[in-house]
């Protein structure tokens, strides 16, 4: 029952929100009464009384059967009068009427000057009450709902964003959430394989959160676009809300590193929310955001950057956002990424809105400035539940993606970019000069080898004649020596038939021998 929109205006304002009354209506599940109160048209004579109203919704309610009733609004069914004592009775007769229809009635009214309404008396006879309230901060508008009170049962008593859209009313119970989410051992890649190796060769967790902050220009997007194009390259959706760049202009500029997103977003595995901060307060960020989470079911999320939501609001306002989502997004197994720029080179340890410590992997980039150029590098900061590399990487954006390289470390500290071409061709110089001095030493001593070989040789050769020489003048000798006994004891022999005895010299004789020369002289 309406009081301010005839059944055909109400159909057609609830039609941008999804609903078709009209259908509704043909098929008997809704009845929409219009009752026309005008105050030109009343004069106030005698007691007021509900009777009439209650036969109406009486009859209305037995003919279709129905069990929710809507008043809509109920001061524009007391607007004509001002006795409020009979309007109060009146109320209290109303409500005590539909409870004993056994209806569950929805009755909206309007705020009133230091009460929750008009009558000061609606929120005492209710067994609900919910606030909805419209704020503009700072030129930014945000609708919030609070549960005032609700008989019979616990609930929060927080300030809710919720969203009207083409979808109905989303309601968004974002302080409510707690420490119970699941977690998974399963490792999901960072899209860089130098990054997966520095992360214990796996990449993050499934379901964590990981920022990546830096000063602008180190690659904070690039990251992030690796780690989209990697997830829908497994067949996974992404989310990717960009708060600096349109979608088309993302998929452009990641074109000149390699990364094609086009592809992924014609198949439906990629979805861009693009929106500036100033859009709207920090609640229906939050609130738009959840709600688009909800809504596609992704398996990752990039926010790029969430430091810019301190646009939106205050910073305490954008670290409460961030702590909400990431809770969030950790409760329904979402791995998440957020980007992060910091302010200066003296606060990359930092974050604007404060969610270091809420985050499981945080990597840093960084610019390395020397000898008059600009270069990238980049370290883990930190990763929970896992071992990670400590040392700072060289950071590369070739036309093949990302590449991360050692970093010089020498006496002059970390050197990159050109200082450290320029260290290592002074390097590959001085090794060149090693080996060669080395080869030249080598072939020196080849050299020697060699020639002490023909010394060797020659002398070898020396020997080997003197050698013979000597065996051959050994050889005449002893021949010479055996020629002479022989003769001696042939003279020996003759001179035996003569006076004169000679004995053969003893030397070297065999008894044979002797004996022989014995009888021979005999």
């Amino acid at each position: 029952m309406c009081f301010e929109e005839t059944g055909k205006e109400l159909a057609e304002n609830v039609r941008s929100l999804g609903v078709d009354l009209a259908q509704l209506e043909r098929r008997k599940r809704i009845l929409v009464d219009y009752v026309r109160v005008e105050r030109s048209e009343i004069d106030e004579t005698g007691d007021y009384d509900l009777g009439g109203l209650f036969v109406r919704l009486g009859h209305a309610i037995d003919t279709l059967g129905a069990k929710r009733v809507v008043l809509d609004t109920i001061e524009s069914l007391f607007s004509g009068f001002s006795n409020e004592a009979i309007l109060r009775a009146e109320l209290r007769r109303l409500f005590r009427w539909l409870k004993d229809k056994g209806v569950t009635a929805v009755i909206t009214g309007e705020r009133g000057d230091r009460t929750l309404t008009r009558q000061g008396l609606e929120e005492y006879v209710s067994d609900c009450v919910i606030l909805l309230d419209h704020r503009v901060d700072e030129q930014r508008s945000t609708r919030r709902l609070r549960i005032v009170k609700y008989r019979g049962s616990t609930h929060g008593t927080n300030e809710y964003p919720f969203l009207i859209d083409d979808d109905g009313i989303s309601v968004m119970p974002i302080t409510a959430l707690r420490l119970d989410h699941k977690v998974s051992r399963r490792r999901i890649s960072t899209g860089v394989a130098a990054l997966d190796a520095m992360l214990g060769g796996g990449g993050y967790y499934r379901g964590t959160s990981v920022l990546v902050s830096g000063t602008a220009g180190t690659g904070k997007t690039s990251l992030a676009s690796h780690f989209v194009a990697a997830a829908c390259g497994r067949g996974e959706r992404a989310l990717y809300f960009a708060f600096e760049e349109s979608p088309t202009q993302l998929q452009r500029n990641m074109r000149s590193i390699g990364i094609q997103l086009a592809p992924y977003v014609a198949g439906g595995l990629l979805h861009f929310h693009a929106a500036r901060p100033s859009m709207y307060g920090i609640e229906m960020h939050l609130a738009t955001m959840m709600k688009a989470v909800s809504d596609l079911a992704p398996d990752v999320v990039v926010v790029d950057p969430i430091s810019n939501l301190t646009g939106a609001g205050s910073t305490a306002e954008a670290t409460q956002l961030a702590t909400r989502l990431v809770d969030f997004l950790k409760s329904r197994g979402v791995t998440s990424l957020f980007t992060s720029l910091s302010s200066s080179a003296s606060a990359e340890t930092q974050t604007d809105v404060g969610i270091s410590s809420l985050i499981d992997t945080w990597l840093l980039v960084r610019e390395l400035e020397m000898d008059g150029e600009r270069n990238r590098g980049l370290y883990i900061l930190k990763s929970r539940g896992m071992s990670h590399s400590n040392q700072i990487r060289e950071f590369l954006l070739t036309a093949r993606g990302i590449k991360l390289r050692d970093v010089y470390v020498g006496p002059e500290g970390v050197l990159a970019g050109s200082s450290r071409l320029g260290q290592e061709a002074r390097e590959r110089a001085a090794a060149l000069a090693a080996r060669q001095e080395i080869e030249r030493q080598t072939r020196l001593l080849l050299r020697r080898r060699r020639a002490l070989e023909a010394q060797v040789l020659a002398l070898q050769t020396d020997f080997a004649a003197e050698e013979d020489d000597l065996q051959q003048r050994i050889a005449e000798a002893t021949a010479r020596k055996t020629a002479l006994r022989r003769d001696q004891v042939e003279l020996a022999i003759r001179r035996g038939n003569g006076n004169d005895r000679v004995t053969p010299p003893p030397a070297r004789t065999t008894r044979a021998k002797r004996r022989k020369v014995t009888r021979a002289v005999t």
